[in-house]
């Protein structure tokens, strides 16, 4: 798992090289958005350029106004877009819970899969335009390595895997509700800070994964199932709700710049990566707190 969403973190909505959104979103009261500050000034995607009214409002601190041009990423792509994501993981996780009994076979096909969907997510990451396709078959595989995992879960913890799907969506419309409410501004500051902490946890589960494995941490060292394994897997949770944010922003700065309507699938990819996040960490908690009943 990476230390933040590669997609917006590689590309996102920008095309400069610093982080997308935090230099570039307009303030309130601020300055009028023309072509300066505009990532997407130089390819005709400001939304502003054709309508002299929209600069003349924000000179007096009025809300952007909607988008002029055509063919640029609105809430209802991203929304169709993350929707045919999120349910091709959630069809194949489903075929893969129906047809694949728990064994061992079931279990190397379930790492097979999430290898291959790892492998899919950083070819994405690193190109620059989104490829359907690709991000379509990562969805794919990672269905195939949830479902797998999820009826090995159920199979010792019976429900854990709906419990997680519930915890996985109130951390979700949690996030949502508290971003849009402006209790967390997302600032540049803001996201150095919680990519800083990523990366020490990223690395911190590297090296226990490694102990684990050698056989110095035979209990599963940080990722055990006592209490030290709980507080590690809600700390997981509070990162993946911290990538949500970003997640958020990015998308917002997006359409408010009028990204183009291809990076739709983009917002989509880096949010279906978030929330497969949350889940694991989240199915990983349930199944501490049950195994302590």
């Amino acid at each position: 798992m990476r230390s933040s969403n590669p997609v917006f973190s590689r590309r996102g909505f920008s095309r400069d090289n610093g982080y997308a959104g935090f230099n570039a979103a307009p303030q309130a009261g601020g300055p009028a958005v023309g072509t300066q500050g505009n990532p997407y000034a130089q390819q005709g995607g400001n939304p502003y350029a054709q309508n002299p009214y929209a600069q003349q409002g924000l000179q007096h601190g009025a809300p952007p106004q909607a988008p002029v041009t055509t063919g640029r990423m609105t809430m209802d792509d991203v929304v169709v877009r993350s929707a045919m994501t999120l349910g091709t993981v959630v069809v194949g996780a489903v075929l893969a819970w129906t047809l694949l009994p728990v064994s061992s076979t079931s279990y190397n096909l379930a790492i097979g899969s999430g290898l291959i969907a790892m492998v899919l997510a950083l070819v994405q990451s690193f190109k620059r335009t989104a490829t359907p396709a690709l991000i379509i078959a990562y969805a794919a595989f990672e269905g195939i390595f949830l479902g797998v995992i999820s009826e090995m879960y159920n199979a010792v913890w019976h429900g854990a895997p709906f419990q997680a799907v519930l915890g996985t969506m109130a951390v979700a419309g949690a996030t949502l509700l508290v971003y849009k409410a402006g209790w967390i501004r997302v600032t540049a500051r803001y996201a150095r800070i919680g990519i800083t902490i990523a990366i020490a946890f990223v690395a911190v589960m590297a090296v226990n994964l490694l102990l684990v494995v050698f056989g110095v941490a035979p209990d599963g060292g940080l990722r055990s199932s006592g209490p030290l394994g709980a507080i590690v897997g809600i700390l997981a949770i509070l990162i993946g709700a911290f990538f949500l944010t970003l997640d958020f922003k990015q998308i917002e700065d997006g359409i408010t710049y009028g990204a183009p309507k291809e990076e739709a699938w983009l917002a989509a990819f880096g949010l279906t990566m978030t929330l497969v996040w949350i889940y694991v960490e989240m199915l990983r908690l349930v199944a501490i707190f049950s195994g302590r009943d």
